[in-house]
């Protein structure tokens, strides 16, 4: 069987294709190697996967996977992430439009270990792909101790908090960037999917 597999960090090939680019979001916490994204719409998936908690780690996959085959010239398809979850290891193709069924991509990847696993972008929920791009912006920030102690108590004393009265305990870094970042790191939950994020967004402690 001929296919190829992602670099490892560091190791990128220097022929990239050209359809590749190495955009936002690239402060990622999860992200294992270099980001590379092929479409706008992968770039707003990467996001997702960072608000995930499903998602342990994801990678690029700036190389074809090619199918078996003895043709002069067997057919390829470039997948955008391999996704690592507790119980599955996934290979994400993101489509604009109704994926097509490419009949042989999914036993190759089956060989390999993964589950080919296709998505629509217009399947989505555009209100959270929009609040998850605005979180991982802070994606490079930390939350200093002092903050992260002070809101986290206001939590466990009041049971929620809006967004903007945890703004408002942030005494030590900036507030949006550490709010964000606790938010990233699984410390706190927000409501994604029902409206943008705003003052009166309610947070609570992530469950364990």
């Amino acid at each position: 069987m001929t296919t190829f597999t992602a670099h490892a960090a560091g190791d990128e090939a220097c022929d990239l294709p050209d359809f590749y680019n190495s955009c936002f979001p690239s402060a990622t916490l999860k992200c294992r190697g270099r980001t590379l994204y092929r479409s706008q719409e992968a770039s707003d998936y990467a996001c997702l996967l960072e608000l995930d908690p499903d998602v342990i780690s994801w990678r690029c996959i700036p190389q074809p996977f090619v199918n078996d085959s003895s043709a002069r010239k067997p057919r390829h398809r470039y997948v955008d992430f391999a996704v690592q979850k507790a119980d599955e290891t996934l290979l994400v193709d993101i489509w604009r439009g109704t994926p097509e069924i490419i009949t042989w991509l999914p036993g190759v990847a089956e060989r390999l270990g993964y589950t080919y696993h296709p998505i629509s972008i217009f399947d989505l929920n555009p209100t959270r792909i929009q609040n998850a791009r605005d979180l991982v912006r802070y994606g490079g920030r930390e939350a200093a101790l002092g903050d992260r102690i002070r809101i986290l108590a206001g939590l466990d004393e009041m049971g929620s908090l809006t967004l903007a009265e945890c703004l408002g305990a942030v005494r030590e870094g900036a507030p949006m960037g550490s709010v964000a970042n606790m938010i990233l790191r699984g410390m706190l939950e927000v409501d994604l999917d029902e409206k943008l994020l705003d003052p009166d967004t309610i947070v609570r402690r992530a469950r364990s």
